[in-house]
């Protein structure tokens, strides 16, 4: 007896809350319009308010999802419905955070089937891979294949059955293609409706957010999962102080700066006092007021919010309350029911936001984002890209920011990478300041500002190079032609061949036997001067310090002759910068060199 109704006090005091799905993907593969088509069928399909559009959120109710799909009749289900993010690209799911981990239960990997793999599609399996989130493939855009057979709405097996031999074969090939990707990622998938198994297997649920085809498959998957597998990790107070996360953070006319807030667990109530982190630390400020959109139905009059008094989890919902302007997007939010308990909590958020899980190392790069999130899946980019962090802060990029990075000598490590977050007025003009030596790199896709930095290193290194050659002495073989000796001596002018190498002005030359026999002073083509010669031409020389007929004769092949340190440099730094033919030359020459002296230039 006593067991039951310790049972029957715990059901009281807890729920099932609604999971909270993010929908990620590459730009132009469908999400919106994914989205877009499960909130329009769904108030077409149930009456006024069968869905209640939140801030940032759209809930999709239980029934909703049953009039859609037909299904769910005989079944006991015990979620609630979905809780689909509206923010597009990984950005909402990256500032969803909760305890270090992703604050999505599940996400939607949005594929267009006729595309394929992109690079955002890449970086989404990274960041889901990275937070082990679970997912389903959405292959959307199927109404493109051609010759495809609309069916408005159709669960996919319906729809499928009615196109002809040809469409089924190209989306069977386009499938396997996803199947194959995903493979090589290291995840185990296959078309939904063939997976017995889907602890082991990921489901790819065909598509379309134009016509609505597959959309109820769609659902029904995710309801499934959270039903089978999210069971106990979707248990949450109906009357315990609220637990969220910050969205955004926006100024809204007449309500001044509010938040957008995910509520995961808990209540939270106008009144109530919260705990939120700023920059400069933990505040507590009380909620003047909560807003949620009012229904569908009534979306476009003036007033699109409702007040309400207080909230359940889950939800997505709106903050006011006073000194919001500092609160860090991504940051969590508690509702303090005690006061007795606020120094606790206020240290829970500050360890939270502290704790931003990025490695440092004592030589690297400066990083910023718009939130906790962002800022990791970048600092875990750079990093499976051996790319060291020296320092990584959430915020916009401040003239503070640039001073300090300005510091750092090394020129490969003066750099800043901004993603996601605004480049301050008093930054701008550091950055336009001609003696300002740190580069910035600014960007909202993650995968494209490594590629731009990582692009930007090799052209700086490809410059240090080119500088370095310039000063180095470059392995070079010449020949004098017979019947070409235009001048015997002061200096002597001869026709020379290149027969390796690159011939430069000012180098010294010398024999076979390893005598200098003068310098190299001009070199000519067709009566024009010329700096360097390449192998295989034949150009006019005038050298210092020989006499024809006396140290070098026609036909003698002749050395650029190489410092000791130079051949050092050559050899141990920049042998593979060299052109085959270049390479020959040095190994002829050092061979040389080495004769009487096995360890010159070693």
């Amino acid at each position: 007896m006593a067991k039951k109704k310790k049972a029957e006090k715990e059901s009281e005091g807890s729920k099932i809350r609604t999971p909270i799905v993010c929908v990620l993907g590459h730009v132009d593969h469908g999400k919106t319009s994914l989205l877009d088509w499960i909130r329009g069928s769904s108030v077409v399909a149930g009456e006024a308010g069968a869905i209640t559009q939140h801030i940032g959120a759209t809930l999709v109710p239980l029934d909703a999802i049953a009039r859609m799909s037909g299904a769910l009749k005989n079944l006991q289900i015990n979620v609630p419905g979905l809780l689909f993010i509206d923010t597009p690209g990984h950005q909402a799911f990256t500032t969803l955070r909760a305890r270090g981990g992703a604050l999505a239960d599940m996400a939607i990997l949005v594929v267009d089937i006729n595309e394929g793999f992109q690079p955002q599609t890449i970086e989404a399996l990274e960041i889901l891979r990275t937070y082990r989130t679970p997912f389903v493939v959405a292959a959307t855009k199927i109404d493109r294949i051609h010759g495809w057979r609309v069916n408005q709405n159709a669960p996919f097996k319906t729809t499928f059955a009615t196109q002809g031999d040809r469409v089924k074969q190209v989306f069977e090939t386009r499938t396997y293609e996803l199947i194959g990707k995903l493979s090589e990622m290291g995840f185990n998938c296959e078309r939904f409706d063939r997976v017995s198994d889907f602890a082991r297997n990921i489901a790819i649920v065909p598509v379309s957010g134009i016509t609505g085809e597959g959309v109820p498959d769609l659902l029904m998957m995710l309801i499934g999962l959270a039903q089978r597998y999210m069971t106990d990790a979707l248990a949450v107070s109906v009357d315990g102080p609220g637990i969220g996360t910050v969205l955004e953070v926006k100024e809204e006319r007449g309500l001044g700066m509010t938040l957008d807030v995910i509520l995961y667990d808990g209540v939270i109530g106008v009144g109530d006092e919260i705990a939120v982190a700023t920059a400069e630390g933990v505040i507590n400020p009380k909620v003047r007021s909560l807003l949620k959109p009012r229904p569908m139905s009534e979306i476009l009059v003036e007033e699109k919010f409702e007040r309400v008094k207080s909230v359940t989890a889950a939800a997505g919902i709106k903050v006011s309350a006073p000194h919001l302007e500092g609160v860090i997007a991504g940051s969590p939010l508690r509702v303090i029911p005690d006061p007795a308990g606020r120094d606790a909590i206020n240290e829970e958020v500050r360890r939270e936001v502290e704790e931003i899980h990025v490695n440092l190392v004592d030589e690297g790069i400066f990083i910023k984002a718009d939130t906790i999130g962002a800022l990791e899946a970048l600092a875990k980019e750079l990093e499976d890209h051996g790319i060291g962090i020296r320092k990584a802060e959430v915020g916009p990029v401040s003239r503070h920011d640039l001073i300090e990075v300005g510091t750092v000598k090394d020129p490969f490590h003066a750099v800043l990478l901004a993603f996601n977050t605004p480049i301050l007025p008093d930054a701008v003009e550091i950055l336009k300041d001609p003696s300002n030596k740190v580069t910035l790199f600014s960007g909202d896709i993650i995968y494209r500002l490594i590629e731009d930095y990582t692009e930007w290193v090799k052209e700086q290194q490809r410059r240090i190079e080119a500088q370095r050659f310039e000063h180095i002495v470059l392995p070079a073989k010449i020949s004098i032609l017979e019947g070409c000796v235009f001048r015997q001596s002061n200096p002597a002018v001869v026709g020379v061949r290149v027969l390796g190498g690159k011939l430069r002005n000012g180098v010294y030359l010398v024999r076979r036997d390893g005598k200098r026999i003068g310098q190299l002073k001009n070199i000519q083509v067709r009566g024009e001067n010329v700096s360097e010669a390449e192998a295989g031409a034949e150009v006019a020389v005038s050298i210092e310090g020989p006499t024809i007929g006396r140290q070098i004769s026609e036909n003698d092949e002749l050395f650029a002759d190489i410092p000791e340190h130079h051949v050092k440099v050559l050899e141990k730094e920049m042998l593979g910068s060299l052109k085959p033919g270049m390479r020959e030359v040095l190994e002829e020459y050092t061979a040389m060199r080495r004769k009487d002296e096995p360890f010159w230039g070693k």
